[in-house]
């Protein structure tokens, strides 16, 4: 199964924001999409989620046009996980990532038995089980944001898209939310996220998109995409790519210049 973005044109009203812009994610990939604020990557998120029509191009999921799927069948092939998410009422944690199974509910039914154990599956799987019975509202935002990835896995679906999923959370959060993003992957569900740091490409991205302010579109490779000079130009700051050897393999990190 397929995530495709043909020539797509995004932005508000007549205003374009961003033209012509293509992306394909299959099954167990992790593609992020780089690049600096205001080149359109907030948009293309909220045109392929449905928030706004495109103003040329098209979606297609497994072939089939995004405008032809109704937004149940819709929620159960993509999942969304946003930046942060503060709920009206202060509902359970458990109650927040059952949540998830509304794609799969008939009008007006509660959750079952059954959602509920896939709910607690989702906590299982990400290592959260013990937060289960806490208040969504109470718990740190790292937590909050494994929380909302396993209501996104509730709803059981092929693709995951993510808003910068590491924002605001210190370094330790940072590489377990990431480190749950690879086993996603392994686990066969793609992955689209955004993210301002080149590190994470790097560290679990099968393939990168890089948006430079003149929008510019390069794509690829973690390596081939993110070297210095595309990010000096993307980003109008001067960078420096290092490696390091662990356990027989290369790591490569992104170092600013500014000393």
């Amino acid at each position: 199964m397929k995530l495709e973005l043909e020539n797509l044109s995004v932005g508000y009203g007549k205003k374009e924001v961003l033209a012509n812009f293509s992306l394909e994610v299959s099954g167990g990939e992790v593609v992020c999409l780089l690049g600096p604020n205001g080149v359109g990557k907030t948009t293309v998120f909220r045109t392929l989620l449905g928030f706004q029509k495109p103003l040329a191009g098209r979606i297609l999921i497994d072939g089939r046009e995004r405008e032809a799927l109704s937004q149940k069948e819709f929620a159960r092939l993509i999942g969304y996980v946003p930046q942060s998410h503060q709920p009206p009422f202060a509902f359970t944690v458990k109650d927040v990532v059952v949540m998830g199974r509304l794609a799969h509910l008939k009008r007006f039914a509660s959750p079952s038995a059954g959602d509920y154990e896939l709910a607690a599956a989702a906590l299982k799987d990400l290592g959260i089980s013990r937060l289960a019975d806490s208040v969504y509202t109470n718990i740190s935002g790292g937590e909050r944001q494994m929380v909302l990835i396993a209501r996104a896995l509730t709803q059981q679906p092929r693709f995951l898209v993510m808003d910068e999923p590491t924002a605001n959370l210190d370094f330790g959060n940072q590489i377990r939310v990431l480190s749950c993003i690879s086993k996603l992957a392994a686990d066969g569900i793609g992955v689209l996220m955004t993210t301002h740091n080149p590190d994470h490409a790097f560290l679990c991205s099968t393939r990168a998109v890089l948006i430079s302010r003149n929008k510019t579109i390069c794509a690829g490779s973690a390596d081939e995409v993110l070297t210095e000079r595309s990010l000096r130009e993307a980003y109008g700051v001067d960078v420096i790519l290092a490696t390091a050897e662990h356990c027989g393999r290369t790591v490569k990190t992104c170092v600013p210049a500014i000393f």
